[in-house]
């Protein structure tokens, strides 16, 4: 796989580390008044969580169009795997809900609607940092926690990545 691609991975959990940074910055400047850093911060967030798409979209593009596969395999004991999946399967519906959530609550602060603003984003924070820090944990499982083993690669051949890929 191309080396640009290659990286992408390690990208992506460095953006949805930074988004959730940003939130937790954003969260903070709210609560000490501070409404235009506020404004900001979470616009940055939302700019971030833009770039981590593109470059997420990219790398499963890559992934698939290379291998034939949606995602690499996890490579934990059983006992983790499950705990995995359900943490993979939580994040993933909860992104899904994301840019919409988070769209709509900047609209509604940008039109300063403050209390639809506010009802709005008791939801949107913690879903949107839940994803961003589970983000970073699969990663971390996937790529640094239990790597494929060495001469087993992360990516298999085409024949075999099928039978072991997680989606």
């Amino acid at each position: 796989m191309d080396y640009a691609v290659e990286v992408l991975p390690a990208v992506n959990a460095t953006l949805n580390a930074l988004a959730g940074l940003l939130l937790v910055v954003g969260w903070v400047l709210i609560k000490q008044g501070r409404e235009r850093a506020h404004k900001w911060t979470m616009i940055s967030a939302f700019g971030v969580s833009v770039v981590f798409l593109a470059c997420y979209l990219t790398y499963h593009y890559a992934l698939k169009a290379r291998y034939d596969v949606a995602g690499v395999a996890f490579q934990g004991p059983a006992n983790v795997r499950t705990a995995y999946l359900v943490m993979l399967a939580s994040h993933v519906i909860l992104a899904a809900t994301v840019p919409f959530l988070a769209a709509g609550t900047i609209y509604l602060g940008l039109r300063d609607h403050r209390q639809r603003h506010r009802r709005l984003a008791r939801w949107t924070l913690p879903i949107w940092l839940y994803v961003s820090v589970t983000g970073v944990l699969v990663y971390a499982m996937l790529y640094h926690i239990y790597p494929s083993a060495p001469g087993n690669p992360i990516i298999n051949e085409p024949d075999q990545a099928a039978a072991n890929a997680v989606p």
